[in-house]
């Protein structure tokens, strides 16, 4: 596995991740973190790691002509 692939997969799990949050804990209270606020940073987070995945792809493709 390349480390674009990696990152890819490791974003688009990030990003799932936090859209679980972001829908579907909206009801629980914890006294330290919001779950629906942690959830718009998990999928910022992964939304920027699969853009780095996908300038990784392009980059190491066109390096490879």
């Amino acid at each position: 596995m390349t480390r674009a692939s990696g990152n890819l997969l490791a974003g688009a799990a990030t990003l799932v991740a936090g859209l679980g949050l972001w829908l579907f804990a909206g009801e629980v209270d914890l006294p330290v973190v919001d779950p629906v606020k942690a959830g718009v940073v998990m999928m910022c987070a992964g939304g920027a790691e699969v853009l780095l995945g996908l300038y990784r792809a392009v980059r190491a493709s066109a390096g490879s002509r």
